[in-house]
């Protein structure tokens, strides 16, 4: 099968469509996300090398269409197993069958713990484990109010509330598209104190 580049932005799929297929992602990132009715968004869980997507899991195994919508959120490299294929394998193969049930059950711990944090933390701790996440190693995040709120399911002006606290309390600078992480000890206090 052949490796696709995929540019960063582009829709992978919606919901409603049919799945072709399993991707393998070999570099990049997808973002998966489900909105509502009201328009509100949230982050479900993001696809890098050696993840899988659990909507092209549940849509190839159980036969129905995608319920969320992905795009590439950095440029990808991937590759797609025809649904035909993607069977066999499962069938035929007991180190790739094992490796996609071990990949499913992260996926859903993932899943379990977003629904932990939307359903059990604050809005302080649940910005302040996206906050570390977002950052990784470095010193800056780089999102919008608007985005950081799709990341923990909440609203832009709830968010940007709580990034003022958080600037009032020596715990983040926010410049212009710019979130510098300035006490990484209090947020990451904060961000585990449920725990």
């Amino acid at each position: 099968m052949a490796v696709m580049q995929v540019p960063q932005g582009q829709v992978l799929f919606r919901p409603d469509d049919a799945c072709t297929g399993f991707v393998v992602v070999h570099a990049g990132s997808i973002k998966v996300s489900l909105t509502a009715e009201n328009g509100r968004e949230i982050v479900l869980y993001r696809v890098r090398p050696g993840e899988i997507c659990l909507q092209t899991f549940g849509c190839l195994v159980g036969g129905g269409t995608y319920s969320a919508e992905a795009v590439a959120e950095t440029p990808l490299e991937l590759e797609v197993i025809p649904a035909g294929d993607f069977q066999a394998r499962v069938g035929s193969d007991a180190a790739f069958r094992q490796q996609l049930f071990s990949a499913v059950a992260a996926r859903f711990a993932d899943l379990e713990r977003l629904v932990e944090d939307v359903a059990l933390l604050s809005v302080a701790e649940r910005l302040a484990r996206a906050l570390l996440r977002l950052a990784g190693g470095k010193a800056t995040v780089d999102a919008t109010h608007e985005a950081l709120a799709t990341e923990i399911g909440s609203a832009r002006a709830v968010v940007s509330r709580q990034l003022g606290a958080f600037q009032r309390d020596g715990l983040i600078a926010i410049t212009r598209g710019h979130i510098e992480l300035v006490d990484r000890a209090a947020l990451a206090h904060l961000a585990h104190a449920a725990e």
